[in-house]
């Protein structure tokens, strides 16, 4: 039984596109590996991007000097 844990900032994460995130990732399993899909687990956690950092940056931040 595959499990495939997803994270990704909560921005812009429309219900419809996690939808397509764990359709996409359970038919990769069963196209790659040949999983089986009823047993193929996938979740998706949303983070904050306060609690996100890239290159010792919170990624809040850099959003704020990239939108500059």
């Amino acid at each position: 039984m595959p499990y495939v844990n997803i994270k990704i900032t909560n921005e812009d994460v429309t219900p419809e596109k996690k939808a397509q995130l764990i359709s996409g990732v359970t038919q990769l399993l069963v196209d790659i590996l040949n999983k089986n899909p009823a047993t193929t687990v996938v979740t998706i956690d949303e983070v904050d991007t306060d609690n996100w950092g890239i290159g010792g940056e919170v990624v809040t931040e850099i959003r704020k000097k990239n939108a500059k």
